[in-house]
């Protein structure tokens, strides 16, 4: 069984999993019947699997989304990156979802832990580094990417929150514009914002549409609402978050709402001549990094 840290601020809690992919296991605040979990906690078996995705939240680095099969040209090189979620053939955010990291230091309410790349598939060096800050009225997490190579590397990065699912949960966000998809989940045309999906006005409510979307023109801030628990949940970012992506798989009880940095396939879309993907470059040496706020909002 990986460690737990606990981290403690007045009744919030966060729990977090170093070791099982430098993951959060639990946002919550107060207790017993005025208990509210701010993130999905961790299925039971989330933790001794390894399994990202039955964790509260976890990372993107040291890109997001997909590559189309693994494969993108960089500076005059090929890389070819394994298939990492079967069965789809692609590339899927990076590798700090699936690794072990370190914790680097603590305190009551405090946590920075590491992950160290020195070679593999991915073939430039990097240390990425996430920071957890929890205080009574909100939890600050901030993620860093770091290039420790001797040559230029294309990088992106984000948080993959995952939020309880309620009949009437709602979720509001800043955002301009979608990306259409093919049926491999690769990114086709980009649209306005359509009429049927009102993110950035009404809202949209997860148990009545089935979404995997990748939107664009994110302005940092995003609103949960749960009406069952008269209680709502602010998410803030600062940094190079330009994205949002948002997935609402039927018959789940979760939902997602995820800050990113670069849109799907962004490395070949950038090599094709796009210049809006969000791809970072970044110097031998040089760090990017951005931070998400969660501020839980009761009556």
């Amino acid at each position: 069984m990986s460690e737990i840290v606990t981290l403690r601020a007045g009744s919030m809690r966060m729990d977090l999993a170093p070791a099982a992919c430098g993951a959060v296991t639990r946002l919550s605040s107060g207790d017993g019947d005025s208990l509210i979990h701010w993130l999905r906690p961790a299925t039971p078996n989330a933790v001794p699997d390894r399994a990202s995705g039955g964790m509260a939240c976890f990372p993107l680095v040291p890109f997001s989304n997909r590559i189309r099969n693994g494969r993108f040209t960089f500076a005059g090189r090929t890389v070819q990156l394994p298939a990492n979620f079967p069965p789809e053939p692609h590339a899927v955010h990076g590798d700090g979802w699936q690794v072990s990291w370190s914790l680097v230091e603590r305190t009551q309410s405090s946590a920075t832990i590491e992950y160290l790349h020195a070679s593999g598939a991915w073939p430039y060096a990097y240390r990425a580094r996430q920071n957890f800050e929890l205080e009574p009225g909100c939890a600050r997490l901030r993620v860093s990417v770091i290039n420790e190579a001797s040559e230029p590397m294309p990088a992106g990065f984000g948080f993959h929150p995952f939020f309880v699912r309620t009949p009437r949960a709602r979720v509001t966000a800043s955002v301009a514009g979608m990306w259409q998809t093919d049926a491999d989940s690769m990114p086709t045309t980009l649209v306005p914002l359509p009429a049927q999906l009102p993110l950035a006005a009404a809202g949209i409510v997860p148990g009545e549409v089935s979404l995997d979307t990748h939107f664009t023109g994110f302005g940092g801030s995003a609103r949960i609402e749960w009406p069952e628990w008269r209680a709502r949940l602010r998410l803030d970012t600062s940094g190079p978050f330009g994205c949002l992506v948002v997935f609402t798989p039927p018959g789940k009880d979760f939902f997602c709402v995820e800050p990113v940095t670069n849109i799907i396939d962004a490395f070949n879309l950038a090599a094709a001549g796009r210049t809006d993907t969000g791809m970072m470059v970044l110097a031998p040496g040089a760090i990017a990094e951005g931070t998400m706020t969660l501020t839980p909002e009761l009556p």
